[in-house]
């Protein structure tokens, strides 16, 4: 058997390197990719420092990992639109093809969803591979090849793009809207980025950290950005040019910033929900009825999501780096060996001024 070189979580702040049996095509469909870069997520250091998110709690040893791009190293007999060679994007969640919310074309909210290293939540159920390994297997449906003059690295950004993506669809953001971000992390400056690709003529970011406002800015995802401390909800309207949004896309999963969305947003306007509350909070239930206001609870991805993903890149890139409209490169301010993954996540989790963190894949 192929070794398969995989990082692996054992128990919170326990990750070793392990070598399993690569996967083997075992369905017409089956593509086995070399991952070449893999980015940290928020959630991945959860379950290293807490071991469960959730009703999804880490009971035995997981490969860690699920935003990530690679090289097709082997494709099944059915597989027609890729071929070996060909550099993707891993959607890293795969539904049951028999649930209604597949059928339905929100397999994203599946119950029996196999998503990349997230626990199994059955007692003795066997931990879904997540991506940081040499060989991950996938259904041809969930990889999406990437443009030539779009990088791996940008590909490893792909996944939490397309949280911004499926949020922005369930808003509706369109061309006019005046969008505010709340959180500039890496889903929050992606989101903002997002925003403007649809269209939205004005976005601020808000964050308590002035380092990530002026990214914001840098890289061209914020027409203006706001830090809370500098002043009340009646401050931040003002600095947005005296207008209120339409939409507010709270991605921090902060009580105080999710209140002050419903203070902020104009009548009619739409809080869409992308950011993780760690415990439950208090709404502004009146408010959010007199002002006729709608909510959006936005779940990772769904149909599509990932190619709309692709194409924003796609054409950000097309015309060559020096012409792009935004600078998404920018947000990975941190690269690390695979043998050095380890380093990498200490360095994630000890809250370092880091906004995204790739590793590459093994050798």
């Amino acid at each position: 058997m192929t070794p398969n070189p995989s990082l692996v979580l054992n128990k919170i702040n326990d990750i070793t390197f392990e070598s399993y049996d690569a996967p083997e095509i075992t369905e017409p469909t089956d593509v086995i990719v070399e991952v070449k870069k893999t980015g940290i997520c928020g959630s991945d250091i959860h379950y290293y420092t807490h071991g469960a998110i959730g009703n999804f709690v880490l009971k035995s040893p997981m490969v860690l990992g699920h935003e990530s791009s690679g090289v097709v190293s082997a494709v099944g007999k059915g597989v027609t639109s890729l071929k070996v060679g060909d550099k993707v994007a891993i959607e890293p969640g795969v539904p049951s093809r028999l649930s209604d919310e597949y059928k339905s074309g929100h397999y994203n909210l599946c119950p029996h969803m196999v998503f990349a290293a997230t626990p199994n939540p059955e007692d003795g159920g066997v931990n879904p591979p997540g991506t940081l390994c040499k060989y991950y297997k996938s259904p041809e449906d969930f990889l999406v090849k990437l443009p030539d003059h779009v990088s791996l690295e940008l590909g490893a950004l792909v996944e939490p793009l397309t949280v911004g993506v499926h949020a922005a669809k369930l808003g509706s953001i369109k061309f006019g809207d005046a969008v505010v971000v709340f959180g500039a992390g890496p889903v929050g400056l992606l989101a903002a980025a997002v925003a403007t690709k649809f269209g939205a003529t004005k976005v601020m970011v808000v964050d308590i950290f002035d380092s990530k406002l002026e990214m914001a800015k840098e890289i061209g995802v914020a027409t203006h950005t706001f830090n809370p401390k500098s002043g009340s909800n009646k401050d931040l309207i003002a600095a947005f040019d005296n207008t209120e949004p339409s939409v507010v896309m709270e991605c921090s999963g902060a009580e105080p910033c999710i209140k002050s969305s419903v203070d902020i947003l104009r009548v009619g306007g739409r809080h869409i929900q992308i950011g993780n509350c760690a415990k439950p909070v208090s709404f502004p239930m009146t408010e959010f009825i007199t002002k006729e206001l709608t909510l959006f609870g936005s779940f990772r991805y769904g149909f599509n999501d990932y190619k709309t993903s692709v194409a924003i890149l796609d054409e950000n890139y097309r015309n060559g780096k020096e012409n792009a409209a935004i600078d998404f490169e920018s947000l990975i301010t941190h690269r690390f060996k695979f043998d050095e993954a380890i380093d990498a996540y200490d360095l994630v989790k000890g809250g370092n001024d880091c906004v995204k963190c790739i590793i590459s894949g093994p050798e």
